[in-house]
């Protein structure tokens, strides 16, 4: 996945020697590896981080959410700080908070500490990534040479996911899980201190006031949406604890919404989310990571716990959906000056609907070749063809100043969405195979608990599977724009 994001047509103030334009180029594409590196990587190694650090069911999506959550959530804050203070200067805070972070939770001996560690790395990134982004965009102004490194930072966008989940198997299999936190410190420390000489500073001109109760308001309302989830599959959907921390979610992101309608200087100004067409792809953009992360999260316990796979086979047996993005996304890019964006988000939704309904199928005993592997392949290429089409719709008829906004905007509701779909998604998971147990406990079946599990599996990927072919609908009801109105500005989005 990818991020932009801040005001990146504003002339820098001082502009780096153009003879370090492309030492500049590797610093950037590495701190953008480590952001996508840190959304996957551990998603191999959570079965085996839960079992050490004695992490319950229903706290394990923190590992993922944690992350996600604090990044999506301070993404468009953190595009603000890096204009008016300094990009530079918030690239380096960025790339040494995220060691340090990742150190925390390499080192972690609680589950508290993890997620706490998890929370500052996404904090931190949320920093890191529009300023990087900036940079890039101010380094290199010619076109050519902007369009390589543009091509350079969407390579590593497209394939770092798939870098991490292959990394975290290697590293859980012959190191130790820890290991998938603690080796983006020294990677992190490095990239600094090349910025330090290599990278130029620059700042965008204007108004410098933040968005501070905006950022708080809605911060702290989606983390309160997700321990609502959480504790739902704990307490139950109807104890008072579920239901005061979904009423608290709820208060807080009305209040979002008041604050964001009465500032000068909105964080999220309204008039970019309400255009039909921008608006289609943001709630698109919502559902689909709501859908997808939920996914991966028990796609890796499947594979682990049920088929046997090693660490290292699990990262593996994740690569054909890496392959089928990239698939559909060429075939996306020949087609959308024909088709336009409504029809191939709608083809490509409700394709990757059908992958997700052929995961249900999976059983204790069914092979990864005759059913994990196809749904994978049938998945990837509808959301390879999807993605494209929606990261350009978001900018449709967009104004120069709400750019960044906007463009930054796909990520955000795409993370944000996979932090609730997580948690809700976990909490059905837990949910089900309870309910499972109970109901067939006078069965007496030696391999209950296993076949419980896989029916937990098969329910999540079922709401999955309704979350994406509700994005269909939308694309199709909401989405009008024309194929010559699209935009070929903004940086292609994936997870």
């Amino acid at each position: 996945m990818s991020v932009t994001t801040s005001d990146a047509s504003v002339p820098p103030d001082i502009s780096p020697k153009p003879r370090n334009r492309w030492l500049a180029l590797a610093v950037i594409a590495v701190s953008q590896l480590l952001i996508v590196l840190d959304a996957t990587i551990v998603n191999i190694a959570l079965p085996t981080a839960q079992a050490e650090l004695n992490i319950s069911d229903a706290d394990r999506q923190w590992m993922i959410t944690a992350y996600t959550l604090a990044f999506g959530g301070l993404l468009l804050l953190g595009g603000r700080i890096a204009d008016f203070t300094g990009r530079k200067r918030a690239f380096i805070i960025g790339l040494l908070g995220f060691a340090a972070a990742s150190a925390l939770g390499g080192l972690a001996t609680n589950a508290e500490t993890l997620f706490a560690a998890r929370a500052l790395q996404g904090a931190f990134g949320a920093l890191m990534a529009p300023a990087a982004l900036s940079l890039l965009t101010v380094t290199f102004t010619e076109a050519k040479e902007r369009a390589r490194a543009f091509g350079v930072y969407g390579a590593i966008a497209g394939g770092g996911g798939a870098v991490g989940l292959l990394l975290g198997g290697v590293l859980t299999e012959y190191a130790s899980w820890r290991w998938t936190l603690l080796v983006s410190a020294p990677i992190a420390i490095v990239a600094a201190l090349a910025a330090v000489r290599f990278v130029g500073e620059s700042r965008a001109e204007g108004n410098t006031r933040y968005d501070l109760p905006g950022a708080l308001t809605s911060t702290i309302g989606l983390v309160a949406l997700v321990y609502g989830f959480t504790k739902a599959s704990e307490d139950g959907w109807s104890s008072a604890t579920t239901i005061g921390w979904l009423i608290a979610a709820v208060v807080l992101l009305v209040a979002f919404v008041v604050v964001e309608l009465r500032s000068s200087h909105p964080l999220l100004p309204m008039r970019v989310l309400l255009d039909r067409n921008r608006g289609g792809a943001f709630l698109a953009s919502l559902l689909i990571g709501s859908g997808l992360f939920g996914m991966f999260l028990f796609l890796t316990f499947y594979m682990q716990l049920t088929l046997g796979y090693s660490a290292l086979m699990s990262g593996v047996a994740f690569l054909p959906f890496t392959f089928g993005i990239i698939a559909g996304a060429g075939v996306s890019a020949q087609l959308q000056t024909r088709l336009g964006p409504r029809v191939l988000m709608f083809g490509g939704l409700l394709l990757a609907t059908v992958g997700m309904v052929m995961l249900t199928q999976i059983g204790v005993d069914t092979s990864f070749w005759t059913h994990v592997l196809p749904a994978e392949l049938v998945l990837s290429l509808g959301m390879g063809i999807t993605f494209g089409p929606m990261s350009s719709t978001a900018l449709v008829g967009v104004a120069d100043h709400d750019a960044g906004v906007a463009s930054a905007l796909i990520n955000t509701t795409q993370q944000i969405g996979g932090s609730l779909g997580t948690a809700l998604l976990n909490t059905i998971f837990t949910s089900a195979v309870a309910g499972y147990i109970a109901d067939h406990q006078a069965s007496a079946r030696p391999d209950l608990q296993s076949v419980a599990t896989v029916h937990g599996y098969t329910i999540a990927f079922w709401v999955s599977a309704a979350l994406i072919g509700l994005a269909a609908l939308i694309a199709v009801v909401l989405v009008r724009a024309k194929r010559d109105e699209l935009s070929t500005t903004g940086v292609p989005v994936g997870v």
